[in-house]
């Protein structure tokens, strides 16, 4: 088994590519589907959340309202540290016990650890290789407006408390560019997929 973080800034098509190697074969574990996991209500993290912020951060049914929440954090560095630090171990505890899970299932299995925070919360450490995915600002900011429904200025703010290309560049095995067309990125997964694939099996 080997693990492949993917990464990427905030609309740069890394969703799109965790689904071209989910097609190819890959196991996906989506780090924002186990961050909506952890925070269900009654759950630890959701009782520190309460704790910390309020309950104007909870729906009427005592769900985490995350637009409520994403609006608060995003103005205040201070408060979205506390957010992370929260969020990030609980959803490294169940990254890992998922991981083991696929393991017991198949010891050959390639799974892909799609996490936007990746590096920023230190889970790029537990992987066998990273993937970066790029793209360009303008790119980014017109993906996010239209998809979250955003401002661009709100776009902007979210993007900021990122870590920049640059720096993850640090980190990354390989790049890839979400700009590419559709079949020139099903290329490129299917040739990583294939070269994760056969490490898997030594």
């Amino acid at each position: 088994m080997i693990i492949v973080g993917l990464t990427g800034g905030l609309g740069a098509g890394k969703t799109t590519i965790a689904g071209l190697f989910q097609a190819c074969g890959a196991t996906i574990i989506d780090a924002d589907q186990l961050a909506r996991d952890v925070v269900q209500p009654g759950k630890p993290a959701w009782k520190d959340i309460k704790r910390q912020f309020g309950p104007e951060v909870l729906h009427s049914d005592h769900t985490l309202n995350r637009q409520a929440l994403a609006q608060l954090v995003f103005k205040n560095p201070a408060k979205l540290k506390i957010l992370q630090k929260i969020i990030h171990p609980r959803v490294a505890r169940e990254q890992a016990r998922l991981t083991r899970t696929i393991n017991a299932a198949n010891p050959h299995a390639v799974i892909i650890y799609d996490a936007a925070l990746l590096i920023e919360a230190g889970a790029h450490r537990r992987m066998n290789h990273v993937i970066v995915v790029k793209a360009d600002r303008s790119t980014q900011i017109s993906r996010v407006c239209r998809r979250d429904g955003l401002t661009k200025t709100a776009a902007l703010r979210r993007m900021r408390h990122q870590m920049p290309f640059r720096e993850k560049l640090q980190y990354a095995d390989t790049v890839l560019d979400g700009t590419w067309t559709r079949p020139r990125l099903r290329r490129a997964v299917k040739s990583l997929y294939r070269s994760y694939q056969s490490e898997a099996h030594q």
